[in-house]
Parts: structure tokens; C-alpha cells; sequence
């Protein structure tokens, strides 16, 4: 059963059942015959259709942003702009596949040899809760332009959203089992994955739930892409912009309530600013406005599940106790809903519990580094390796850093974020694989090198 609570109420909302039996056997049947005329359809055709799903979008921005909104706390303002730049996602592949995926000319003994890019099948694309909207549209509209099927199998606490995404592709005249939900357990997933039909997946989720699902695709020799956990560090140099750095990171932090891979998780500062941005950041914490998500006015939204929320308050509890300071937050709430208060901790050393775990949620944490190579140092110590920032007024030095910091992207002087025109994922326990840009459209083709002869002497 798939079942959604409303995070800012408790309220338990309308359950989904399981797909099992004659309707999932269906469901694949469909998504495997779809495949075989999808594959042989232009990319113009394929253009078209992400297209028209994006202008339905377009048109229900409100409604769709409402959805997410109930069932996981998203702050409404920051659901609008979910649901833009998912169809944005979809006008970018629409526009860009066919030049993404063009054949490659490379010279041989042949009389002409090239590589082209041609589809897989049915893939399984494995989600999250904190953004739905993007996150499948991240998944679904690469997989579709480079010619395969999508079987999406979104998280169980978001499933109205779930049908939301694929009513758009049924509003938009998709063709029958080219864009479907499933909603499967775990048990299922296994299941597909040694089948027949899927030919490759895609998850978004955490290290453990990734390497779990990587090794059932690699034991079938089925092509993977995993984008994981994180605990993202940003480095503020002694010569950066404080203000800047502040008002960036204060956003890094709290998009989603806190509830981001590629959130700032760690900051670590040098130690001759290292006061001077503390108070800057608290400043900017203090003022951020929590409360009802529906609300235009909220920036920061409850947590997704009371679990989440607990387990975000002992990690708290347990980083004071080994001796950070809580300059804000770090007080459960009363009432209804999952709040959780932005909290600073500052002070916190690698050891602490905060700067080892991953903290999904408003929690800052803030580290001090005597040089900018312990900074580095202190960044790259942890399992894992999504993404990083730079804050410092000289960009070529930045630059330097970047090659020895071990995270899949980089930013400088600028928030981290996902773009459909650049490749994104990470490194270590944050995942294998690339998702967007030219990249990501690649991950789930066959690069089929073609020889013509006569050979040449």
C-alpha cells in the first residue's frame, strides 16, 4: 500500500494499493510493445510529444505545485518553480537530443566507421519524495528522446504526485505504456530487475538503497545510473565575499526544508572570517519565516515524515553533546506537523556527528579551517562525493581547488544546483553514472560502433 501523510498536519490522505499480479504483468507487456515502435520514431516525433507534456504543465503549474505541497511539505512558491523547471527539463531534451545523441564519425581502416546511439527498452527509473516533479522529469525526458520507454517507480509517500506526472503524458496523447506508474515494494523491483523488459535503471535515493539496487542491475548485466546521498561542503576563503557567501549558502540550505542532496551541508570556513560569516549567516538564518506550506510567505516547510524528523533531532541532540554550539533551533516544535526549526550549529568538528552523517533537513553546520588546505582537506573527508563550493574572490584559484576536490560538480562564487544543460551526479557513496546534459542522455544507450568496408591500405 502506498500511503501519503500530510506533513504539515499528520493528516493521513488517500492510500493507493500495490500493482501485482495480471495488472503489473500488463503494465510491462505494454511499456516492452510501446517500446517497439517508439524506438523507430523520429526524434522530431519525440520532440513533439515532451513538448505538448510541457505545455499541459504549463497550463496546471498551480494545481501540480499543490500536490507536492500536500502530500510532502514542499513550501508552495518553491513548487511552482519544481514544476517549471521540470518542463523545462523536457524543452531542453525536446530541443537538444537529436544533436546529443548524433552519430560520431571516427576514423579506421574502414572505408567509413562511426559510432551511433541507439535505444535500450523499457528502463525503470527508481525516485524519492523531496522532488517529485523534477526528479522524474530528470529521469523520464532524456530516456524518452533517446527512444526508450520509462516504468517510473516513484516513493510510496508521494503517489498522487506520482499520477499527476503521468496524467500530463496521458493529457498530452502520449502513446499507451510509453510513461507509466509503477507502484511496486522492493521485493517487486528485485523482481523486474532480473526479468526480461528492463533493460536498464536509474535511482535516486540513498547510498544504502542505491548500492542494494546496484548490485541486483550488475549481477544482470543491466546498465545503471545512481545519484546518491551527500554531504556537500562549501568553502568560504578569507578573502570572499561574506555577504554573498551568506545569502547564497542561507538558500542552499533551507530549498526544501534542508531536504536536498545538493544542499550546503557543510560549511567551512577560514578561521580569520570564520566569526564574521557565522554572524552574517545567523542573521540570515534568524529571519527565515517557517510555517504552513501552502502559505506564498513560508520559506521553510515542515519535514517530509515524523521519522525524518526525529532521526534529523538526534543527530542535532547528539552533535551539541559532543560539543558544537547551537547558536539557533534545535528545539522540537509543539503541535501539529513535522516542523523542524532552522537550527546553527557552529563549532563542529570532523568527528561530530552532523559533520559525519548526512542531515536531511534546516540544520547548518559550520566548521572552522586554520588554511585553505586543511578547508580542502576537511572537504574531502567523507564518504561522500556529490557536490562542492568555492567562495573566494580570486576564481583561478578556485579553479586549482576544484581538480583536488573529490565532488561530481563544483560550484564558484554560486549556489550548486541541477541544470538540464549540464551533467550531474557523484563519486564515492554519491553514485555512479551522470544524469542531464549530453551525458546523461547517454547513459542509457547502446553506442553501437558500425564498420563499412572494403578496409583501406
Amino acid at each position: 500500500m502506498y500511503q501519503a501523510t500530510n506533513p504539515a498536519t499528520g493528516e493521513t490522505l488517500q492510500p493507493y494499493p500495490l500493482m501485482e499480479g495480471a495488472e503489473l504483468t500488463s503494465a510491462l507487456e505494454a511499456s516492452r510493445e510501446a517500446y517497439e515502435s517508439w524506438r523507430k520514431t523520429s526524434f522530431a516525433e519525440r520532440a513533439s510529444l515532451l513538448n505538448k507534456v510541457a505545455d499541459v504543465m504549463e497550463a496546471d503549474v498551480e494545481a501540480l505545485a499543490g500536490v507536492m505541497t500536500l502530500e510532502m511539505g514542499k513550501p508552495v512558491k518553491e513548487g511552482f518553480g519544481e514544476v517549471r523547471k521540470s518542463l523545462w527539463c523536457a524543452r531542453h531534451y525536446a530541443e537538444n537530443a537529436e544533436a546529443y545523441l548524433a552519430p560520431q564519425q571516427i576514423d579506421s581502416d574502414a572505408t567509413r566507421s562511426y559510432v551511433q546511439h541507439l535505444p535500450l527498452g523499457p528502463i525503470l527509473g527508481i525516485l524519492p519524495w523531496n522532488a517529485p516533479f523534477w526528479l522524474a522529469f530528470r529521469f523520464c525526458a532524456p530516456t524518452l528522446m533517446a527512444g526508450n520507454t520509462c516504468l517510473m517507480k516513484h516513493d510510496s509517500h508521494v503517489p498522487a504526485s506520482a499520477e499527476a506526472i503521468v496524467n500530463c503524458f496521458a493529457r498530452a496523447g502520449a502513446p499507451a505504456g510509453l510513461m507509466q506508474n509503477l507502484r511496486i515494494d522492493k521485493d517487486q523491483v528485485a523482481e523486474l530487475l532480473s526479468g526480461d523488459v528492463v533493460r536498464g535503471v536509474s535511482l535516486t535515493g540513498s547510498s544504502a538503497a542505491g548500492s542494494q539496487v546496484a548490485a541486483l542491475a550488475g549481477k544482470e548485466m543491466k546498465p545503471g545510473v545512481f545519484e546518491l546521498g551527500g554531504s556537500d561542503p562549501s568553502l568560504v576563503l578569507a578573502d570572499a565575499d561574506l555577504d554573498k557567501a551568506a545569502e547564497v549558502l542561507t538558500l542552499s540550505r533551507i530549498i526544501n526544508a534542508g531536504q536536498s542532496c545538493i544542499a550546503a551541508k557543510r560549511i567551512i570556513v577560514e578561521a580569520p572570517v570564520y566569526d564574521a560569516f557565522v554572524e552574517k549567516y545567523k542573521t540570515r538564518l534568524a529571519a527565515l519565516k517557517m510555517g504552513d506550506p501552502a502559505d506564498e510567505d513560508t520559506q521553510v516547510g515542515p519535514i517530509a515524515r515524523e521519522d525524518l524528523r526525529q532521526s534529523l533531532h538526534l543527530q542535532v541532540r547528539e552533535t551539541i553533546e559532543q560539543g558544537a554550539r547551537c547558536l539557533l533551533g534545535g528545539t522540537l516544535p509543539e503541535g501539529k506537523g513535522f516542523f523542524y526549526p532552522v537550527t546553527l550549529l557552529v563549532d563542529v568538528t570532523p568527528e561530530m556527528t552532523a559533520a559525519c552523517e548526512e542531515t536531511f533537513g534546516p540544520v547548518a553546520v559550520v566548521m572552522k579551517a586554520a588554511s585553505e588546505a586543511e578547508a580542502l582537506e576537511i572537504a574531502n573527508d567523507t564518504p561522500y562525493g556529490l557536490a562542492a563550493s568555492v567562495w573566494t574572490a580570486d576564481a583561478e584559484k578556485a579553479e586549482r581547488m576544484a581538480r583536488d576536490l573529490e565532488a561530481g560538480q563544483v560550484a564558484i562564487n554560486g549556489i550548486v544546483k541541477t541544470d538540464p544543460r549540464l551533467p550531474s551526479g557523484g563519486i564515492k557513496r554519491s553514485g555512479l553514472g551522470r544524469e542531464l546534459g549530453p551525458h546523461g542522455i547517454r547513459e542509457f544507450v547502446n553506442a553501437q560502433q558500425v564498420w563499412v568496408g572494403p578496409a583501406q591500405t
